[in-house]
């Protein structure tokens, strides 16, 4: 609840003026909405964006446009946890694998999994796209839970 901006009593949002000293309060003006342009299919696009998604993701999670649009929101926490798992590959199996003491392969194991990411956000990207709803293989049913949990 708001507080008069003259003695600090609390009113309502809708009142115009204190009950306690009659101080005319301040009118404020409705926060902007910068999605107000972006269709929702866009929105999701924009979340699979390779490497930079996830700072759309977390604009369409935080964005009161989308608050109720569970397609979106869907896209948006998949997206989210693609660049999570690029992030384990990076920061997890890196290490892990760079331990290992020369076993030569002929393609690495991390560039394998840096591709099978960057094909995922590609794919998603296309889907969204054509207007279909594809879930992947455990970051798809993660997003799933996010968005029914946000009920």
């Amino acid at each position: 609840m708001p507080f008069c901006s003259q003695c600090g009593t609390e009113v309502r949002a809708i009142d115009q003026y204190c009950r306690r000293c009659g101080a005319r309060q301040p009118v404020t003006p409705p926060a902007p909405d910068y999605l107000h342009g972006v269709s929702p299919r866009t929105a999701a696009m924009l979340c699979y964006v390779p490497i930079a998604g996830w700072i759309a993701s977390i604009v369409v999670l935080a964005s009161t446009r989308f608050r109720d649009d569970r397609k979106v929101r869907f896209h948006a926490f998949q997206g989210l946890y693609l660049f999570v798992a690029w992030l384990l590959v990076d920061w997890v199996a890196r290490p892990i694998f760079g331990a290992i003491p020369g076993i030569p392969l002929p393609v690495s194991p991390l560039r394998v999994l840096h591709a099978v990411i960057l094909v995922a956000w590609i794919f998603m990207m296309i889907k969204v796209s054509h207007g279909e709803a594809y879930h992947l293989p455990i970051v798809g049913e993660l997003a799933e839970r996010s968005v029914a949990e946000q009920r």
